[in-house]
């Protein structure tokens, strides 16, 4: 199935609360695990930074994960930002976790370099890929730790249409419609690889995660 790209940023009000009140616990925890068995024996006693935050749910469950680690956030979705703020306020967190607006590759995150970076799914949003990985290369230390999840585009319509009904029965229309597009948008192991051979990235893992996910993971060059 070809790529159907969507739109970078999408952040209306409407938007914006679907996806934060959505149920995502099963995928985001997954996240937080599958760092923390990808890296073992990293505590993280330094600075995060999350790329495309989004409501910081992967924030604040990776704040939870690594209570040593403090958190950048950055995302272009001002209401977005909104609801995640709210959200790291009620867990307690606005201690460890700051929260900018920044839109790539205009933008840059308040700090040069951080000791880890991650991201969900933001990938798929982007209409050029090399917009993440240069970030990546540019903000990650030498030797940091990256872990990257995000959708991977299925093969045909009809496994797009399992794919809907499997895992966003009973959703919103918004959200329903979001997720079949976002598979539309995302992009498969083997074009991330090459994204990665482009950005000079080409020690960082590709995996298939599941029907529906995949990750880049591995330590920054240098």
């Amino acid at each position: 199935m070809l790529r159907v790209p969507e739109p970078e940023l999408m952040d209306s009000e409407e938007q914006a609360l679907a996806y934060a009140q959505a149920d995502f616990a099963e995928p985001h925890e997954r996240f937080v695990t599958l760092f923390r068995e990808t890296f073992p024996g990293i505590d993280m006693a330094g600075t995060v930074l999350d790329l495309g935050c989004g409501p910081a749910d992967v924030t604040v469950r990776f704040a939870k994960g690594f209570p040593l680690a403090r958190i950048d956030g950055v995302d272009a979705g001002p209401n977005m930002l909104k609801l995640a703020h709210d959200r790291v306020r009620r867990e307690g967190l606005a201690e460890r976790v700051r929260l900018t607006l920044v839109r790539l590759p205009m933008d840059s995150p308040p700090l040069a370099q951080y000791g880890a970076v991650i991201s969900n799914s933001l990938l798929h949003h982007l209409a050029d890929p090399a917009v993440l990985w240069n970030a990546v290369r540019s903000h990650a230390a030498p030797g940091a730790p990256v872990f990257i999840m995000d959708l991977a585009r299925p093969a045909d319509e009809a496994t797009l249409d399992a794919l809907v009904a499997r895992y966003a029965e009973g959703e919103p229309d918004i959200l329903r419609n979001d997720f079949r597009n976002s598979l539309k948008a995302a992009y498969r192991p083997d074009e991330v690889r090459e994204q990665l051979a482009r950005a000079g990235l080409s020690g960082l893992c590709v995996n298939a995660l599941g029907d529906r996910h995949l990750t880049v993971s591995g330590f920054a060059p240098g």
